[in-house]
């Protein structure tokens, strides 16, 4: 398939999208954007229409770990988080599904994350954001299957990615035992079968979908609600 990658840093993403170009023959198209900023989706949207366009799966796979909601003072930091990780996601949904549903064919994978599946503790921003792209997804999901077009949450829990590293946290992966990491082929790979089956939530990993029933037990709940008192 012929892509469309965004990203904030062209030089990288030229860097992944060259070899696509010139091993494969995939046309491969880039556009700089940071989905932080409010216009970018409706840029990105109109550059598309531009070209000529149509996209037909659309990955929202943009994301950042948190700060802290209440001891980090200053709520403009916040609130760009929170454009970066929810409002961008409605608003490329917002933009890109209907021309889906008007083409009778469309697939949208939301990356969520296992964090999305019960509350804990912690800074009450990355855990909250990632439950709204659940919800989204299973209700846009009901909304648009009628119309050839499947929407899937798609859940990782901890993967190979330089995420640890942006966010700080290479000392934690470090110390968490290895088989709770997955490598990156293996998410896009469920994320991808989930989306074309129909699957409204997908758990990524086998230890994570063993798990996830018993977080969603009432009685898990309330065990976390304890740990935080």
């Amino acid at each position: 398939m012929n892509l469309v990658l965004v990203a904030r840093r062209e030089e990288q993403m030229e860097s992944v999208a060259e070899p696509l170009r010139v091993r494969h023959g995939i046309e491969t198209t880039l556009i700089g954007a940071d989905l932080s900023e409010r216009e970018a989706p409706a840029r990105i949207h109109a550059e598309l229409a531009e070209r000529g366009v149509k996209v037909d799966y659309l990955i929202n796979n943009a994301g950042a770990s948190s700060g802290n909601l209440l001891k980090d003072r200053d709520f403009v930091v916040h609130a760009r988080y929170l454009e970066l990780m929810v409002l961008s996601v409605a608003h490329m949904c917002h933009l890109f599904v209907p021309g889906m549903q008007e083409r009778g064919f469309g697939r949208v994978i939301n990356v969520s994350s296992v964090a999305a599946r019960v509350p804990r503790a912690g800074g009450c921003l990355y855990g909250p954001s990632k439950a709204y792209l659940v919800h989204m997804s299973e209700e846009l999901h009901l909304t648009v299957r009628g119309d050839g077009v499947n929407v899937c949450a798609l859940c990782p829990g901890f993967t190979h990615t330089e995420f640890h590293a942006v966010a700080g946290s290479l000392e934690m992966k470090a110390n968490s035992p290895k088989i709770l990491w997955y490598d990156a082929d293996v998410v896009v790979r469920e994320g991808l079968r989930a989306v074309e089956r129909g699957k409204p939530v997908q758990i990524s990993g086998r230890i994570y979908r063993f798990v996830d029933p018993f977080m969603q037990s009432v009685w898990t709940r309330w065990l976390f609600r304890r740990m935080a008192s």
